[in-house]
């Protein structure tokens, strides 16, 4: 049993019940020790949480820096859709963004502000990536020349913020519902007319 086994143990768990829905003897049972085992490796629940969501913020972040590295190339309207949809494949597929999403939007009381720090981080982040793929768009004239960019960047991630509500209340029709209308009124928006 190895560290890195409780971490991915505690993630799934995190992940589908949330930080208070999971004990240590529900991570110790997955990993097939005792509980008492896992405090020679973590002080408590809360260290162990934030040991996993400092490994997911870093996981989701360098997520998006490949995706952006290996579709920046892409027709602005192809790249900011599939943005979008590489969301909805990551949660249906990944248990790192399962709990970044649900940790997200509720972080537990008493860890609110360390969560919060890793949100913020991960937002701004986001903003600091796209915006200038939009500016870039903008001069190559692939987007209205009018736009503010930075509104459109906050208005991007406002429409991504929407598909992560309906990944976490919503079942796959509402959220391919989400996605489908909430795209189509922000690229009339931004797009040449």
């Amino acid at each position: 049993m190895t560290v890195n086994q409780l971490k991915e143990a505690a993630l799934n768990r995190f992940a589908e019940h949330g930080y208070e829905g999971t004990s240590m003897a529900h991570i110790a049972e997955a990993v097939g020790i005792k509980k008492q085992s896992i405090y020679a490796h973590f002080k408590g629940k809360d260290e162990l949480f934030l040991q996993v969501s400092n490994d997911v913020v870093e996981n989701e972040l360098a997520s998006i820096t490949e995706f952006i590295e290996q579709n920046q190339t892409k027709p602005i309207k192809e790249f900011l859709y599939d943005f979008l949809v590489h969301h909805k494949i990551r949660y249906e597929q990944n248990a790192d963004t399962k709990f970044w999403l649900r940790n997200s939007f509720f972080p537990p009381a008493h860890l609110y502000e360390e969560v919060m720090k890793k949100v913020y981080l991960y937002l701004d982040t986001l903003e600091d990536q796209l915006e200038p793929i939009l500016e870039n768009a903008v001069k190559e004239g692939q987007l209205d020349a009018s736009i503010d960019v930075k509104r459109a960047t906050a208005a991007f991630l406002g429409v991504l913020d929407g598909i992560f509500v309906e990944m976490l209340y919503g079942g796959p029709d509402r959220l391919n519902k989400r996605l489908d209308a909430s795209w189509h009124f922000y690229w009339r928006g931004i797009s040449k007319v």
